[in-house]
């Protein structure tokens, strides 16, 4: 294994303690938590939170800042962060109007952002949230569902803007559960991620395989293949998404492109110049565009692809945005 390291066991705590120095003029750590909260005076407005296992970076912490994520938590390397430090995160965001939380769909971030939430309603925060469930390589029927997965960032933004512009936390909640039955994410890995304790990739594959479909923490997908050209991988993503994706989007679509932590821009902008080829194919309107390593699996090589149906133009609009964030 190599990196670029100290102590396996301090790798959150270190990578948070510079994330938070190094962006100081936006962003500061609560002390004695892996909480960052934004920098922007409180302005009485609904406070959004995220966050989840480490080794997704820049989510969720690279999201927090005017506009989007008022604060995000950061568990240990892929593992839920605890209801108390979850707690601390939603005492950081409130203003008064109520915190909302975006949740990717794993049992322990569910299970603990619920007691968290549990928590501060005993402390009079009226507190609501979103479970995020885009990855469509696992059944709905399967015990925990569909995991959330890249799509969760469109959620971030959309919601970040409605705060902004001043809705009550009911009105977010509800523009969440519209967002969140509009998102479809696929991916595919060329290697597999090494957790720095665990010190090996959680799987392997030769070096002319490739999966499909698999998770951000190293979950298995639905297909190992022999190495594809771009246009193979792309048409593949585009044609299992396209099976799922809503036929109606009176504004169009949004697509991110997104890395898994060791593919380089250029391998994306790649796939992500077949992407749009295939669907000018299909005559979609691709209306809003992202390409980067946003929702990445510590060094994994491979790329995700989202979908997202736009269902109003405030959606597009929200999309388009100026924020103030480390990584949007």
């Amino acid at each position: 294994m190599k990196k670029i390291i100290n102590q396996p066991s301090a790798v959150v705590d270190e990578m948070v303690s510079g994330l938070s120095r190094t962006h100081s003029d936006l962003v500061h750590r609560l002390e004695d938590t892996n909480v960052i909260v934004h920098n922007h005076e409180h302005s009485g407005k609904v406070g959004l939170i995220s966050g989840g296992g480490s080794g997704h970076e820049p989510a969720h912490a690279g999201f927090v800042g005017q506009g989007m994520l008022s604060a995000a938590v950061c568990g240990e390397i892929f593992t839920s962060p605890t209801p108390d430090q979850i707690l601390k995160a939603i005492e950081a965001a409130d203003e008064g109007a109520g915190v909302f939380m975006i949740v990717k769909n794993y049992s322990g971030d569910v299970m603990n952002f619920e007691m968290a939430e549990e928590m501060a309603e005993m402390e009079d925060i009226q507190v609501k949230h979103i479970v995020v469930d885009d990855d469509i390589t696992v059944a709905k029927s399967d015990t925990q569902g569909r995991r959330g997965v890249a799509g969760t960032l469109f959620v971030h933004k959309i919601l970040g803007y409605a705060a902004e512009r001043g809705d009550s936390l009911d009105q977010i909640s509800n523009l969440a559960e519209k967002i969140v039955k509009n998102i479809w994410t696929v991916g595919l890995a060329l290697s597999g991620a090494t957790v720095p304790e665990v010190g090996k990739p959680g799987f392997t594959l030769a070096d002319d395989e490739i999966e499909f479909g698999i998770g951000i923490h190293g979950e298995p997908g639905y297909s190992r293949e022999k190495i594809q050209s771009s246009q193979g991988m792309a048409t593949e993503l585009v044609d299992k998404l396209l099976a799922e994706v809503a036929n109606d989007a009176p504004s169009g679509y949004g697509i991110l492109v997104n890395g898994m932590g060791a593919t380089p821009l250029m391998e994306q902008y790649i796939f992500a110049n077949d992407v749009l080829d295939l669907l000018e194919e299909k005559s979609l309107n691709v209306a809003f565009k992202k390409v980067g390593n946003l929702m990445t699996s510590i060094d994994m090589a491979g790329i995700s692809l989202t979908i997202i149906a736009l269902q109003d133009n405030f959606w597009l609009e929200a999309l388009n945005a100026p924020v103030n964030t480390i990584a949007w």
